[in-house]
């Protein structure tokens, strides 16, 4: 019996995943790799975080999405599950639009990181 818990995201880009455990200071791996559950199932996914008690936290490829997984039994990450799926998915926004932008030649001008979590981004194009 499977112990695993499939996080359904939206998550699309590994490029803009990774850079967005990166901001959040989540050490990961990425590849073909092995998520480590209980009793030493494991299933295939991307992207894993290894928690150093053997079962891991992974994103693998739905068809559609990244969908996040993990043994919630198990779960040793700084915040709630609903915290870190929350805080992965605003910082991999935050590097989508910037990279979305960029390749339709706007620039970021100016970022607010406000009181609430949210973040105003200010972006520009010149036409010329």
């Amino acid at each position: 019996m499977s112990h695993f818990t499939q996080i359904k995201t939206r998550i699309r880009n590994l490029d803009s995943l990774g850079k967005a455990l990166q901001d959040l200071n989540i050490a990961y791996e990425r590849g073909v790799v092995s998520i480590r559950g209980y009793q030493g199932e494991t299933r295939q996914g991307s992207v894993v975080i290894r928690q150093e008690n053997g079962h891991d936290v992974g994103f693998a490829w739905n068809g559609q999405d990244y969908e996040m997984i993990a043994d919630l039994a198990f779960w040793k990450q700084p915040w709630s599950v609903e915290r870190f799926v929350g805080k992965v998915q605003q910082r991999y926004a935050y590097h989508t639009v910037l990279t979305e932008s960029a390749q339709k030649g706007f620039n970021l001008t100016s970022q607010e990181n406000r009181e609430d979590g949210t973040v105003r981004l200010v972006l520009q194009r010149w036409a010329g």
